[in-house]
């Protein structure tokens, strides 16, 4: 069954329809709650209620062709992620108590040593608010005036934990070597 027809079974709710779509697009939607939660179960729960939404609010949605079901999906998690992370209460720090991050050694070439697992891996390793802003700047593709709107914040405290999350990504690809 495509696609366009398993959102026409979803919508009128066909628990096997949901099962195949939910199928589709669990690992993928995993991948991006855990950039933005780093405990496992704390990231499937939030899996499962945006999942639960996504369906609950399917009769919403328009299918727009191919990839339109995955688009609205990752917005469903991202915004789970989000309101996760704002039960949790994460801070985002403004002042200069975590200056110790900005180590700016230049050795670009740890990169190449490092695939993409252990990347995500050092990501995940972030403290959450940095992890956050960098998630929406580089994966969501999100600027700081979105970013501060979204997350209730001012972009100067955007910028300062983009800037530090980096620094501080940089500072843990740099000690693999």
């Amino acid at each position: 069954m495509d696609e366009a027809s398993l959102v026409k079974c979803c919508k009128d709710n066909n628990p096997a329809a949901q099962k195949a779509l939910y199928d589709k697009y669990v690992e993928l939607m995993m991948i991006v709650c855990l950039r933005y939660v780093a405990d496992r179960e704390d990231a499937r729960e939030v899996l499962m209620d945006a999942f639960l939404n996504f369906f609950k609010h399917i009769g919403g949605f328009t299918y727009l062709g191919e990839g339109s079901v995955k688009a609205w999906l990752k917005k469903i998690v991202v915004n789970q992620c989000l309101m996760h992370l704002r039960k949790r209460k994460v801070i985002y720090t403004t002042g200069k108590e975590l200056e110790q991050y900005d180590n700016s050694d230049g050795s670009e070439n740890a990169l190449d040593y490092l695939n993409a697992k252990e990347i995500m891996n050092m990501i995940q390793t972030l403290p959450d608010g940095y992890r956050t802003i960098f998630n929406l700047y580089f994966f969501e593709g999100m600027n700081h005036k979105e970013i501060s709107g979204l997350l209730g914040i001012s972009e100067g405290t955007s910028k300062s934990q983009l800037h530090r999350g980096r620094a501080l990504l940089r500072e843990k690809i740099l000690q693999t070597n």
